[in-house]
């Protein structure tokens, strides 16, 4: 019996004989659930941190949900409105890359600049930025899009008379009627209305 324990002892602590720990662990199997008997201590560690790390996963799916375009402004008039500018200013660039390279950076930044707006309000991200004032910074835009399309025109048809440079100056007059006509949408809409309530 002395030898029996003291086989069973190892450095002073005594240790469970192997037959009882085959025997607990057929009980444990027998009358508890499998989720309890069979998961092992580790194996359950695993699957919470590999439950952890697809939640992790689904957050920036979620966040990407905030960016999707909204179809019902492309479609409205302000939504229309930006995708004219859009195409005009790329044409007036093409046009001004193929007579006069030289004014051809002045239709890129507001291409660039266009397309901005055109994505923050598509997906509503500027309604996150509350510290803006989206409308008059519209409208700032509209005018100064205007102005710098006006010296651009005037400056092409006077350097020179090529069709591509007549084209450039043709269209240009249009994307400042659009321009304009956008200005002059945001004052009486959003500018207007915050300033008088009963405007219509």
């Amino acid at each position: 019996m002395r030898g029996n324990r003291a086989g069973c002892q190892v450095d002073g602590e005594e240790q469970t004989p192997p037959f009882i720990s085959s025997w607990a662990f057929f009980f444990l199997s027998r009358f508890l659930p499998p989720s309890a008997s069979t998961i092992h201590p580790s194996q359950q560690q695993q699957q919470e941190h590999r439950g952890g790390r697809m939640g992790e996963h689904e957050d920036p799916a979620g966040g990407l949900q905030g960016f999707a375009l909204d179809k019902e402004f492309l479609t409205s008039p302000k939504g229309i409105l930006m995708e004219a500018e859009l195409g005009l200013c790329f044409l007036v660039f093409l046009l001004l890359t193929a007579s006069i390279s030289a004014y051809m950076g002045a239709a890129l930044l507001e291409v660039l600049v266009t397309l901005a707006f055109l994505a923050l309000r598509a997906t509503h991200y500027y309604e996150r930025l509350t510290r803006v004032n989206w409308p008059c910074l519209d409208f700032l835009r509209c005018v100064s899009a205007a102005i710098v399309f006006t010296v651009v025109a005037f400056a092409v048809i006077a350097a020179s008379h090529e069709g591509s440079a007549v084209s450039a100056f043709v269209f240009s007059l249009i994307l400042i009627a659009v321009f304009c006509f956008d200005a002059y949408k945001t004052y009486r809409a959003e500018m207007g209305s915050e300033q008088d309530p009963d405007l219509g």
